[in-house]
């Protein structure tokens, strides 16, 4: 899970903004300044973890970015980048984020369903049933660890029983995961007599549904 290792991340920056060494501005300026060298490796670090967590597009990056590039270290500009940082950490920290380890392998999962579906396509339902097995079984514990629940040792069935358990499957999607280990083991165990092209289809239509309904923001 990446959402832990981003959480600290924040943590730690913002403990290293309250350190900045502030020295008195020069010429006769009022106020303090931070010497060149402290405020860019901060904002750098900084930017590249808002740039993790909410891409380029996002608010939070726009607005660092902004900041950021007309930054000369005095107060008003250290204050400025530290509101948008700090912004952003609250986001982060309040979940009013979509998850990071969702969003993330959402996409990973969706690059093994247009492989699983191209194989398919081509007559290999056997590698296709292997790629959408495989990529059910990762969805679910990842999706089932999201929610705090701890599926590292179990099997499909035991993950799917712990979803449902918790109400995190419901309906149509719950019966159709019923049925889902039976497919996953005859692939894992080259059971591939016990498999059929529309049985591999199905698979496939399941987890592109699941990963739209369950990794998409």
């Amino acid at each position: 899970m990446v959402d832990p290792i981003f959480k600290k991340r924040f943590t730690e920056l913002e403990e290293q903004l309250t350190k900045l060494p502030h020295r008195p501005n020069h010429g006769g300026m009022s106020g303090t300044h931070v010497p060149s060298g402290f405020w860019e490796k901060w904002a750098t670090s900084a930017q590249n973890l808002i740039l993790a967590v909410y891409g380029k597009e996002s608010p939070h990056y726009i607005n660092f970015s902004k900041e950021l590039n007309h930054c000369r270290g005095y107060d008003d500009h250290i204050r400025s980048l530290g509101g948008v940082f700090r912004s952003a950490k609250e986001d982060f920290e309040g979940g009013y984020v979509f998850s990071v380890d969702l969003k993330v392998s959402g996409e990973v999962f969706g690059d093994f369903i247009v492989m699983a579906k191209q194989a398919l396509l081509e007559g290999h339902k056997d590698v296709a049933a292997v790629l959408a097995s495989a990529a059910l079984e990762d969805a679910l514990k990842r999706f089932a660890a999201a929610n705090s629940l701890e599926v590292n040792d179990k099997s499909m069935q035991e993950v799917i029983n712990a979803l449902k358990s918790k109400g995190l499957v419901a309906g149509a999607q719950k019966s159709l995961l019923d049925a889902m280990p039976k497919l996953r083991d005859h692939a894992m165990h080259a059971n591939w007599e016990k498999i059929d092209a529309s049985a591999v289809s199905g698979i496939l239509g399941f987890v592109e549904q699941f990963l739209l309904s369950k990794f998409t923001p």
